[in-house]
Formats: C-alpha cells, structure tokens, sequence
C-alpha cells in the first residue's frame, strides 16, 4: 500500500537472508535480532547504529562471559547489516575496533578444536546404529559425511538428484559451500570403499527410506514415519555425538565437524598428497588445510624427542 511504512530492520533480515549461506544467516539473523532487541531495552538505535552504541553492546557481552568468537561475530552480522541497508557500518570506526582488540586480548582468542573423526573412529561407530529407519539414517549421514569431508551444511543440503551413481561409486553434485556462495558447485567423488563403505550406507538409506526425490536426508519421526523436512546442521551435531556416546567415546569433544576434520586427519596419516585431499574437501590453500590436521606430529619433530 502507498505510503505505508515498512521496518527498515524487516528489510534488513530479508537481506541477510538471501546473501550467506544457511548457517551464516541463520547466526546473522539471530545476532541481529540480539543487538536489536538490546538496542530496544536501552532506548538507542539500532539502525543506523551510533559507533558507541556498538561499543557498549560489545562490552556488555563480554561482560555477560561470552567468548571472543561469538562476540567477533556478532560485529560481522551488525556491519553485514549496515551494509545490507547501504548505511556506513559503525563496526569501522576505531572506538569499536579498540573495543574488540580489548576484548580478545581480556578473554583471549584460542579455538577449541573438536576431535576428529578418523577412520579408526568411524570403524568403531559401526556397530552403535540401530536398524531401525532413524539408525540406517544416521549410519549413512555419517560415513557419507566422513568419506566425502562434507561440512554439515553441505551434507544436509544435498538432494536426492545431486547423487549420480557411477560403477565404482557415486559423484556428489555440491551445489553451494561455504566457500562458493554464488554456487558455482563441485564434484565430490565417493569410492565404494572396502571397509567402511560408505555408498552401500547411503543405499541401504534409500531403500529403506524409499525416497526419491527431495531432501536425501530428512527427519524420521519417534514412530518411525519417514519426513519430508530435512535434517539441520545442528541435526547432523547431534547424530555424531549420540553415536560416539553410544560407541563409549566422550562425546563433549566431538561435533559434527569432526567428520570433515576425521577425514583430513586420516588421509594425511594414511601419507595421502594435501593436494588430492583438497580435491576432496575444496579448500584452496595448504594452510587452511592444516587447520583440520589433528594428528600430534609436533611432538615427532620436538627437539627433545631423543633424550626427555
């Protein structure tokens, strides 16, 4: 209707939406609407934001205990924001990145790696899944997600056409990544294996499921009824970490991340070339590849290795 006003921060979570990848908007989203509704409790704009109104919602976060990561974020999502609404981010101006620097060197910057899940790993969860339709489920979400290094959201974004079966196994048609928002795609080659033999899980799912169309992985309801929504990121976390719970594994330190990371960890053991692995998991440069080495070889190299 003319002249009726619309939300301008409505018209910024619509944005966000449609510019990130699944995971990314759904954090933006939420960040968003965190810094909103703090901007509503203490009377100040949220958009356009004044650079000091970033700077105490900022610290009022680290003061509340979150980490420095989650706060990092919540200044990408409010500069996303600005952007997305063409005003100037207050997130560039000095007394907001003098803000974060104080921050991150209070509450310190160290990642938390996950633990991977290496084939030795993936071996042992073969035995926890039920054969019930939610269990063949699970068993193939997570070897198709180990042998094809699939971060979670790729995995749960696959449809049953991405799947092309081919004599020696089958090709994934990726179709956007974290790393390729415009969605140029990938081909993922999964060999059929000879022990883990993750093509054979994803069979078996689509017979038992009888799905031929849609979501290639989707919700199984506690009766056992097939849905037609499809798993979450958060879904594919909590599959990994029942399943290494039920294996005897401390689950705390394993997420669905561990697939992708158990993968690169194995193939370099297995003394694979990093160039054939990021064929695999698409990453362009060595030392983002290294980022999901968890194999211990400092202390192979460790000066005092001979005599300590």
């Amino acid at each position: 209707m003319a002249g009726e006003l619309v939300d301008p921060r409505a018209s910024v979570r619509a944005y966000l939406e449609a510019e990130k990848a699944d995971g990314t908007r759904r954090a933006y989203k939420s960040d968003w609407a965190d810094f909103c509704a703090w901007c509503d409790t203490v009377n100040l704009n949220s958009m356009p934001a004044e650079p000091l109104t970033v700077a105490r919602y900022l610290a009022q976060l680290a003061d509340a205990g979150r980490k420095a990561a989650t706060i990092q974020r919540r200044v990408a999502s409010i500069r996303a924001a600005h952007l997305a609404a063409r005003h100037e981010p207050p997130t560039n101006a000095e007394g907001v990145k003098a803000t974060m620097r104080g921050i991150r060197r209070t509450l310190g910057t160290r990642r938390v790696k996950k633990a991977p899940a290496t084939a030795d790993v993936i071996t042992r969860l073969q035995a926890v899944f039920p054969g019930t339709l939610a269990g063949i489920r699970d068993r193939a979400v997570v070897l198709l997600g180990f042998a094809a290094a699939l971060r979670r959201s790729e995995l749960v974004a696959l449809d049953f056409p991405d799947v092309e079966w081919r004599r020696k196994g089958i090709v994934l048609h990726k179709r956007r990544s974290k790393t390729d928002q415009e969605g140029h795609g990938a081909l993922i080659p999964v060999p059929r294996g000879n022990a883990l033999l993750p093509v054979d899980a994803l069979e078996a799912w689509l017979k038992a499921s009888g799905i031929t169309s849609g979501p290639l992985f989707r919700s199984v309801h506690r009766s056992g009824a097939l849905l037609e929504h499809r798993l979450s990121d958060r879904d594919v976390a909590r599959i990994v970490k029942r399943a290494v719970a039920a294996a005897g594994i401390d689950a705390k330190v394993f997420s669905g991340h561990s697939l992708r990371a158990g993968f690169v960890t194995s193939a370099l053991d297995a003394g694979e070339d990093p160039f054939k692995i990021m064929g695999i998991t698409g990453h362009a440069k060595i030392d983002t590849l290294k980022e999901y080495d968890r194999r211990e070889t400092d202390f192979d190299t460790h000066a005092g290795g001979d005599f300590l």
